[in-house]
């Protein structure tokens, strides 16, 4: 995959992959996702909103440690999904779906914009997107065994 661009930009750099931090950003991802959950079923549309996104950004994040990359911004994960994307290693869907969930968690955190419906409407893509990140850890985990 050819994340030299994004590299060159500063927006990744190169570390040595690690399957520790891997499992660390999963257990965020996973508590992130159980909290939004939580928030929304009690009417927390803002924290449901914002842990819904850090739910996806731990599970991206996860999975570019596995890669031997680390993100030098949220902005750069958007990126490094794109990538994925167009070299055919994930559905456009997804990338779409996180960058969605962070405008939503920005608008929620610096402007205190958020409301149920758009709680709701992110809480269902990060749960598939979590999903998606860990069967890409496992499919890129095989290829290097």
């Amino acid at each position: 995959m050819d994340f030299d661009p994004l590299i060159s930009r500063g927006l990744l750099r190169k570390i040595t992959p690690s399957k520790d931090l891997t499992e660390k950003e999963l257990k965020e991802s996973e508590a992130d996702l159980q909290e939004s959950e939580k928030e929304f079923r009690a009417g927390g549309y803002k924290w449901g909103t914002i842990k819904a996104y850090y739910a996806m950004f731990h599970a991206a994040k996860a999975l570019l440690f596995l890669m031997g990359l680390k993100e030098c911004s949220h902005f750069a994960v958007g990126e490094a999904l794109e990538v994925l994307s167009k070299e055919g290693k994930l559905e456009s869907i997804y990338v779409n779906d996180f960058k969605t969930a962070k405008m939503a968690r920005e608008n929620a955190d610096y402007y205190y914009e958020y409301e149920e419906k758009t709680a709701k409407a992110i809480l269902g893509p990060a749960q598939e997107f979590v999903k998606k990140m860990k069967f890409l850890q496992q499919k890129f985990s095989k290829k290097e065994q």
